[in-house]
């Protein structure tokens, strides 16, 4: 049987961060040759162009190289209480639209391109369990900064074939310590005795970074996918103890846990929990990993 991504060519942007390795890897084994952007200042390697989101020229000489079949937009700021608003603004919006302008004019028009959103989108909602029709109320700047990508984004539907899709939380190997649960991770490996952390009253849907790649993999060969908004996400709302639970059982001891208000955000999203049935009807079965699997997958990395 010949592989879904045979002869064809992907580009995904943020190729070196920490999703675009999975979403590369996922793509690679189903057939693709995979290209990628990375940030200017890094050597790039084979299939590799190190250029900026906001370089309009330098990205349309790489889109005109590659020519991609399908397109996984990935690279955006991506930390919520990253300090430089402005440069969250331009790169997850300007840059976005940089991209879209260079796919739309090229020859040859990729048949899918997905736009990596966020479920921070949503912000406090009372609704239990988010489905894609509940209606944004942003309280940060990467949610607005995300949303605002996304109106703009739609301005190009009609030019080319846009996949968005939403993830909820999500971590695996490589995720860098100032999210939360590979700091909680790092700490237990080193045998820490105490951990200080922000606001404990929070829950949030976890899945494991190799779902998310596989799903977006999917999302890019489904026709039906097209046009579309999908959450990417588990349905499953763990708390911040939970978590560390998990990781006190996985580990063997338990860490002391000091609550730093320097480390609690204002508006803080209380609680994120997705339906992903859209998503599954697209994809088909979802691998969904228990998130004490995932922690005990990098805690013996």
């Amino acid at each position: 049987m010949v592989a879904e991504g045979t002869g064809k060519r992907a580009l995904i942007t943020g190729l070196s961060g920490f999703t675009g390795l999975y979403v590369a890897q996922e793509l690679r084994a189903a057939g693709y040759q995979v290209f990628g952007t990375i940030s200017p200042g890094h050597t790039p390697g084979d299939n590799e162009f190190a250029v900026d989101l906001l370089d309009r020229a330098g990205l349309a000489d790489v889109v005109r190289q590659v020519q991609p079949d399908v397109v996984a937009h990935l690279a955006a700021i991506a930390f919520v209480a990253h300090g430089d608003v402005d440069q969250i603004y331009r790169v997850n919006v300007v840059g976005t639209r940089n991209l879209l302008e260079a796919l739309a004019a090229a020859d040859k028009k990729p048949s899918a391109v997905l736009l990596a959103s966020s479920a921070n989108i949503y912000g406090n909602t009372d609704v239990g369990v988010i489905h894609e029709d509940v209606p944004a109320a942003p309280a940060n700047d990467y949610a607005v900064s995300k949303l605002t990508m996304e109106y703009m984004a739609r301005l190009w539907q009609d030019k080319l074939p846009l996949i968005f899709v939403r993830p909820f939380n999500y971590t695996g190997i490589g995720q860098a310590e100032n999210f939360l649960l590979p700091k909680i991770v790092s700490h237990f490996r080193r045998k820490a005795a105490d951990i200080e952390l922000g606001n404990l009253h929070v829950w949030r849907d976890f899945s494991d970074v190799r779902m998310v790649a596989q799903s977006y993999r999917k999302l890019l060969a489904a026709p039906t996918a097209v046009g579309g908004t999908f959450n990417i996400c588990s349905g499953n709302a763990y708390s911040l103890g939970e978590a560390l639970d998990m990781m006190a059982d996985i580990a063997g001891y338990q860490i002391n846990v000091h609550v730093n208000p320097a480390f609690v955000r204002a508006n803080e999203v209380v609680r994120l929990v997705g339906d992903n049935r859209r998503l599954a009807e697209a994809t088909g079965p979802l691998a969904i990993v228990p998130l004490a699997d995932t922690l005990r997958w990098m805690y013996l990395a």
